[in-house]
């Protein structure tokens, strides 16, 4: 501590205060000569033990900073006494729980990149390889025409698959990382609804599935058009995968004072209980699922309607279909 230079100069004023203030008061008597320098030396005495006990004080601190530099965030600095050591003590604790709490969420991060990578790899590893048997056989010179001209088509349907997967998966990204910026528009739900069945007319007219619209025609809510859309076309596609030939599918809608609500019903085989928590979770494949299904639509569906102060339920019966109830509300909850 002496060799700061602060207190070496707080220990030269200090001196030569007392120094002028024994000189001075020898002029009056050698008793009050006596008794100014007996308080001068107590006074001296008592700044460099409570400046002491600062420095020790802050060199603890300094320690604790160390140790939290070192990923340590076990650490108690809280302090209920009065001063600015005890609110310095108080903030440097508050900023240790942020700095724990950012650290838990960083490792969450990359366990659930980690896992991510793993997925993308499981998915990614089936088409590849089927796409690399079938090119080695297309190198046979006496491949039958029939057989090239197949393995061709599948190598186009597995490249479709794989594009329509890293699309998907690049737009989850952005969304979790908050990138996409939701538009606020207003939105006419018999308009959101009519453009979400035409990718998926096809798949319905060869199933000879039938579609049935029935809402209030002056419905809306404020949102982002296109995604919504691309929300309402992956929850389409998985009620038209999971219906039979000749099944229905029914879609209604409203508006109240709270929220404007859609209602995507089909009379397919259902979603099993054990199922229902985990079919809006990356890569969850139920067990009525398709061996094509990836587990990727519904996640999206969910994460672009959550994204837009909305809410996503799902209710089913095995063998009586299935209900998504897609809400959008008026006010942020």
């Amino acid at each position: 501590m002496i060799r700061n230079r602060e207190i070496q100069i707080l220990l030269l004023v200090m001196g030569s205060i007392s120094f002028i203030a024994v000189t001075v008061a020898s002029f009056f008597s050698v008793a009050a000569a006596i008794i100014v320098f007996v308080t001068s030396i107590l006074l001296t005495a008592s700044c460099i033990f409570f400046t002491n006990w600062r420095y020790r004080e802050i060199e603890k601190l300094s320690s604790f900073l160390r140790k939290i530099t070192a990923g340590d965030y076990s650490l108690d600095l809280r302090d209920n006494r009065e001063g600015e050591l005890s609110i310095l003590k108080n903030d440097i604790y508050k900023v240790t729980m942020m700095l724990s709490e950012q650290g838990a969420l960083l490792k969450q991060d990359k366990i659930r990149l980690m896992d991510a990578i793993s997925d993308i790899s499981h998915q990614l590893k089936t088409p590849l390889t089927s796409m690399t048997v079938m090119a080695d056989l297309l190198s046979e010179e006496n491949l039958p025409a029939a057989k090239r001209s197949e393995f061709v088509h599948n190598i186009q349907v597995q490249l479709e698959r794989i594009e329509w997967l890293v699309s998907s998966l690049l737009k989850i990204s952005k969304i979790d990382a908050g990138t996409v910026q939701f538009k606020k528009d207003s939105i006419q739900v018999e308009k959101l609804i009519q453009r979400a069945l035409e990718p998926v007319m096809i798949p319905i007219d060869i199933k000879e599935q039938t579609v049935s619209i029935t809402g209030e025609k002056t419905a809306t809510f404020r949102g982002d058009f296109n995604w919504t859309v691309e929300a309402l076309i992956n929850i389409l596609k998985n009620c038209v995968e999971h219906t039979s030939e000749g099944g229905k599918i029914d879609i209604t809608y409203s508006e109240n004072t709270l929220f404007t609500e859609i209602v995507i019903e089909d009379s397919g085989k259902g979603i099993l209980k054990e199922d229902l928590p985990y079919i809006f979770k990356r890569f969850y494949k139920g067990k009525n699922a398709s061996e094509e299904s990836i587990g990727i639509g519904l996640a999206m569906a969910h994460s672009i309607v959550t994204g837009q102060n909305g809410a996503v339920d799902v209710q089913s019966n095995p063998g009586k279909g299935t209900q998504f109830h897609l809400k959008f509300y008026k006010q942020i909850i």
